[in-house]
């Protein structure tokens, strides 16, 4: 293989996915640069300026006219970051996420699009050629935060959470099928009947893999929005996948005007209860029960909306 090679790939790449015309690709007044700055602040935990400019590779001054776009859009909110006064904290305003959302719908549908121009059979050897890409072009490094996306589930991916749930459960806890049963309803009742505007499912994607999950459903209580089914699979767990899981739906459940967040689990969920507790979720009530064939201690946990802002 040449320079030359690699050259002639990336300029017959752009072509096909339209990445000098993005804004006409997608029909939106935005560059493809753009859009992948309004990505990062839909789906990044870290959405500092200089993060976002360190992420993404950007020059400062480019960064920061896009930003000020954005602001004059109406996109995006800059405010002082309470963890550190000497950084600007970037968040997507109710505008802001109907357009990264709108963005990444019209970008769906145009890779879409493009995949249906391969055959069926020819479609596991390209998802392998592309990961044999990643693979090599990285240099055997290990992944990274950044690696990680989340994303909106797509076809399959309902019956992964299903699937890894119950291996992994069964695997660390010897759950039984009770456990895979319960699961299956819960993601059945969404598949059915969900409001798209105050319920989601978000999936954690590792190169071209799902690794993890979670969800975000109404609760019975009123104004109350219900954390369920959160997963994070084991090679990839110390890259703050649980962390960023949660943050998207305590931010989701808050922007759609939730005023409280609530979960239950067991007290042998160790790891999960750790993350619920650094995003300062309160033990509200526990009891001893027999489930999935085992004895168990279940714990409510309830997260105030109002007020708690960073």
């Amino acid at each position: 293989m040449t320079v030359q090679d690699i050259r002639a790939f990336n300029r017959f790449y752009t072509n096909v996915i339209g990445a000098l015309d993005y804004s006409r690709q997608l029909y939106a007044p935005y560059t493809l640069t753009e859009s992948r700055v309004l990505y990062e602040l839909a789906h990044s935990p870290r959405t500092d300026a200089a993060d976002l400019r360190t992420e993404l590779s950007l020059d400062a001054g480019y960064l920061s006219r896009i930003l000020n776009k954005f602001e004059q859009d109406g996109l995006i909110e800059r405010t002082t970051s309470h963890r550190d006064p000497r950084r600007r904290r970037v968040t997507l305003t109710a505008r802001g996420r109907e357009t990264a959302a709108l963005l990444a719908e019209r970008a769906d549908e145009s890779v879409g699009a493009l995949l249906a121009t391969v055959p069926s059979a020819d479609r596991p050897r390209l998802s392998e050629a592309m990961r044999t890409v990643r693979t090599l072009l990285s240099d055997g490094r290990p992944p990274r935060r950044e690696d990680v996306l989340l994303r909106e589930p797509g076809p399959g991916d309902l019956g992964w959470i299903v699937a890894r749930n119950a291996a992994l459960y069964a695997a660390e806890y010897g759950f039984n099928a009770d456990y895979e049963a319960l699961v299956a309803r819960i993601v059945a009742d969404f598949a059915e009947d969900h409001d798209p505007h105050l319920e989601r499912v978000w999936i954690a994607e590792l190169d071209g893999r799902p690794v993890g999950c979670v969800m975000c459903v109404r609760d019975d209580a009123p104004a109350t929005a219900r954390l369920r089914l959160l997963l994070v699979e084991p090679e990839a767990r110390g890259l703050g996948i649980g962390d960023r899981l949660v943050s998207a739906v305590v931010d989701f459940a808050r922007g759609v005007g939730y005023r409280d967040l609530v979960l239950w689990t067991n007290d042998v969920l160790t790891a999960a209860r750790r993350v619920y507790q650094r995003h300062g979720f309160v033990l509200t009530a526990e009891k001893p029960h027999r489930s999935f064939g085992k004895d168990l201690n279940g714990q409510d946990w309830r997260l105030e909306l109002t007020g708690t802002r960073e």
